[in-house]
């Protein structure tokens, strides 16, 4: 089953040196264990540009859809057992980024 591990922040600061390689040395281990499905992080709140295209001409926005302290900052997809397995991996992610996370599942088509 797949995993939404998303990366919570709540400043603007980027990862430093130490936080990069811990990060970068967990992702080599979800490979070699066969959880790794992607990764990436993600630009400040204010590069963002919402689109609504419900009604009849799509409207273009600048900043992120809500104004809150905490943000999404990167995310992980993996692949885990069951919901166990991937809260462990979340506890490890959350150690090595140093920062708050959320896990989710998928939704099962």
């Amino acid at each position: 089953m797949q995993y939404l591990v998303s990366v919570i922040d709540d400043n603007n600061t980027r990862a430093n040196d130490d936080e990069m390689a811990a990060v970068a040395a967990f992702n080599q281990r979800l490979r070699a264990d066969g959880h790794w499905v992607f990764a990436g992080g993600l630009a400040a709140p204010e590069s963002a540009t919402v689109i609504d295209n419900r009604a009849d001409a799509a409207v273009f926005s600048d900043g992120p859809f809500i104004e809150t302290k905490e943000y999404l900052a990167g995310l992980w997809i993996i692949e885990a057992a069951d919901l166990d397995e991937a809260l462990k991996l979340g506890a490890e992610a959350s150690k090595h980024c140093n920062r708050k996370l959320e896990v989710r599942p998928f939704v099962e088509l």
